[in-house]
């Protein structure tokens, strides 16, 4: 039931990470603050559809 998934960035729109996840136990969008290097600071990533 796992699934890869992809973080874009909020404020640049940049596609970043990509990571796992259990559609199951969490079927809603997951948010992460990661490092954007084009910023060069930390900005929530959404995940992607």
């Amino acid at each position: 039931m796992r699934v890869i998934i992809t973080l874009a960035c909020t404020e640049s729109g940049d596609r970043n990470y990509t990571t796992t996840k259990n559609k199951r136990t969490h079927p809603s969008r997951l948010e992460l603050r990661k490092y954007s290097p084009r910023l060069k600071k930390y900005t929530i990533h959404r995940e992607t559809r």
